[in-house]
């Protein structure tokens, strides 16, 4: 991925949070069938002294786990907030007018090795925890143990999971860092003015990484 020093994270605790806020990745993986991508929910699980592990299941139907053996290189990729920036929002616009549309984003790429798990009471311990991660904001949250035991074993039963040991974690945080702190502060405000919810999330991050940079 092409990064430039200034749109470089590296910082282990601001990447785990971006997937652990943002788990739905794109799994590239190269097959004899070339390359594949699959859309899927990751868990990132945290191993002392290592870059940590992901985990997720497929369909058993996909036939990736049949394609790709245990051991071969893939490559997650996390899409945190991103927003278009308009070259409007800069008071550089008004002083000399060589400005252009540009894309900010914050993104996280995590490459490693899979490794195949059929066993079924991972895949029920799996599937539970995943499940209480993203059920916990419901009023009130639904459970595995919600949906009939045979109904449950015959669902397991059709799904494959996978763990991803982590060799490497790359961040990419593109907020108009190679922007003047008056340019930033016109981005914040424009992106501010928008109706969307994730031009908010983009003014927020645009605006917390500037102060971490002055402070």
């Amino acid at each position: 991925m092409y990064s430039p020093p200034h749109f470089q994270e590296n910082r282990p605790e601001v990447l785990h949070e971006l997937m652990r806020e943002h788990p739905l990745a794109c799994l590239v993986a190269h097959t004899a069938q070339g390359l594949q991508a699959n859309h899927i929910p990751l868990m990132f699980e945290p191993h002392a002294g290592t870059p940590g592990a992901l985990q997720g299941h497929i369909a058993r139907a996909n036939s990736l786990w049949r394609e790709l053996k245990d051991g071969a290189e893939v490559l997650a990729l996390f899409q945190g907030a991103s927003h278009y920036i308009s070259p409007n929002w800069y008071p550089t616009k008004a002083e000399h007018g060589k400005v252009v549309p540009t894309w900010n984003y914050a993104i996280v790429h995590a490459r490693g090795r899979i490794a195949w798990i059929h066993d079924a009471s991972w895949l029920r311990e799996f599937v539970s925890k995943l499940t209480d991660s993203q059920e916990r904001q419901q009023k009130a949250p639904w459970q595995l143990t919600d949906a009939p035991p045979k109904y449950v074993d015959q669902m397991l039963g059709a799904i494959v999971g996978f763990e991803i040991t982590i060799t490497e974690l790359v961040g990419k945080w593109k907020l108009s860092q190679n922007r003047s702190a008056a340019d930033r502060a016109g981005v914040v405000a424009g992106l501010a003015e928008l109706p969307a919810e994730s031009s908010r999330e983009m003014a927020a991050l645009v605006e917390k990484h500037g102060m971490e940079r002055s402070g």
